[in-house]
């Protein structure tokens, strides 16, 4: 019986550590059946590529530092009292009856109320840094309207004569102010190398601002609960070169692409006779439909149904296929197209660069 006392403590200890290991192997076996076809990679707020998101993760890592701290000691205390003042098989009289220490609880008191009052200020001068961009390092500015929808974001740039979907395009360098709103119910704007979450509400703007370093694409992700399809309502920003960026801008403002070939003029057609042209807009036409994205240059895009594809060929066909079974809430419905409607369309739409 020597030394009972200590076996379930090692088994709960054991047990412990296996159910630990256990989710884990979980967790990693289970991310490739959780995937999605066209699924982008997963953006990391640890990976700033901008001034804004940056003074995220520099307060995220003071935070983690001291709570690592906190913990490393915390429950190094717990384990060394439970292991060294444990009752031993030989001991058989009450353990000694000690009462508090004066010293030691005055410091565990102001000790926390210090790092509390550190974390405040930090937290405060961040917010402050959210708030309002530094325009002495960026000088240059611009505007984008950012409207939720269930479930993909439009885009209008006021001072350009731009309204796009999907992809936010931005220049490298320049602070992007964005002017948050919904059409329907509550979503939120995140895309965690470039800012923090802003939530966008019907009937209300909120203002945020993201800037980015280099090009490239970064992936958010709609932050709030708000349907069927909340987790598959993405964001996705592409940053330009402001050289590319200018030579986006002129391609956005000319008009829509005339189909060359057949195939596509005959989608042209099933597009303009068809449903699409209630919900959907393509300048210069006479679809003028405000209840789907704007689908003037859909072809240049990087990716099809808010985000959740990449804008291929085999992806808008399976789009037009079917998009509720698709993308679950959906507001655009199933047209029942032929397999001959649905290529012409594809090549219709793949056509509009």
């Amino acid at each position: 019986m020597n030394g009972s006392p200590q076996t379930p403590l090692r088994r709960a200890l054991l047990l412990m550590c296996a159910l630990m290991v256990m989710t884990a192997l979980v967790l990693v076996l289970a991310v490739p059946a959780f995937a999605q076809e066209g699924t982008p990679p997963q953006p990391s707020a640890l990976d700033p590529a901008g001034p804004n998101s940056a003074a995220i993760a520099s307060l995220f890592n003071v935070v983690l530092v001291i709570a690592t701290v906190v913990f490393v000691v915390v429950e190094g205390l717990i384990l060394v009292s439970a292991f060294r003042f444990r009752r031993r098989a030989r001991d058989v009289s009450e353990p000694t009856q000690v009462h508090g220490n004066t010293k030691a609880e005055i410091a565990w008191t102001i000790l926390p109320a210090l790092i509390v009052v550190t974390l405040f200020v930090m937290a405060l001068q961040t917010q402050q840094t959210l708030a309002k961009p530094d325009t002495t390092v960026a000088p240059e500015q611009m505007t984008v309207k950012v409207i939720g929808h269930q479930f993909w974001w439009e885009y209008q740039y006021p001072d350009l004569g731009i309204t796009t979907a999907t992809d936010l395009v931005i220049p490298t360098g320049k602070v992007v102010n964005l002017e948050l709103s919904s059409v329907d119910v509550i979503h939120s704007f995140w895309v965690p190398q470039l800012n923090g979450k802003t939530d966008a509400f019907p009937n209300h703007v909120n203002f945020t601002w993201i800037q980015a370093n280099t090009p490239g694409a970064y992936y958010g992700q709609c932050a709030e609960l708000c349907g069927a399809s909340h987790a598959n309502m993405r964001v996705v920003v592409v940053a330009k070169t402001p050289e590319e960026f200018d030579q986006w801008v002129r391609d956005q403002q000319a008009g829509p692409a005339e189909p060359a070939d057949a195939l596509a003029q005959q989608g042209q057609l099933v597009f303009s006779a068809g449903a699409c042209i209630g919900c959907h807009t393509i300048n210069g036409t006479a679809a003028n439909g405000k209840t789907g994205p704007n689908l003037t240059h859909v072809g240049s895009r990087t990716s099809l149904a808010g985000g959740m594809f990449t804008n291929t060929e085999g992806n808008l066909r399976r789009w037009l296929t079917n998009p509720p079974a698709v993308k679950p809430g959906s507001i655009m419905p199933n047209l029942n197209l032929t397999r001959t409607e649905i290529d012409a369309l594809t090549a219709y739409l793949q056509s509009l660069k």
